[in-house]
């Protein structure tokens, strides 16, 4: 098991230096034959629960690329956030406004 702990940490430094990205990532491998997920990254860790290795080298190969995908659109995501919630900022200000009128006409 330490072995194949050394082996996941081996394959996660070549996938670092082979995309210059992900510098920040830890693996471990916890086998858990009970859950539904194969890995996961939570925080700058990727967390490996397959007990097979040959499916461990490959989960944690799936979850480095999605995880620098992820960080490559996280700007995209945030600016369209951002505008999201102007254009509903801005919404609401106009809605309030046509309430306004109407009460307006109301009296």
């Amino acid at each position: 098991m330490v072995n194949f702990q050394k082996r996941l940490e081996n394959e996660l430094e070549r996938l670092k230096k082979r995309f210059k990205i992900g510098y920040e990532l830890k693996v471990v491998w916890s086998p858990n034959n009970s859950g539904n997920l194969a890995g996961e990254v939570k925080g700058e860790t990727i967390y490996i629960y397959d007990e097979n290795e040959k499916e461990a080298l490959k989960t944690l190969r799936h979850e480095f690329l999605d995880y620098a995908i992820s960080k490559l659109i996280e700007p995209y995501k945030n600016v369209t956030n951002k505008l999201i919630m102007l254009m509903n900022e801005e919404a609401y200000k106009r809605k309030e406004k046509l309430v306004e009128a109407l009460i307006e006409l109301m009296q």
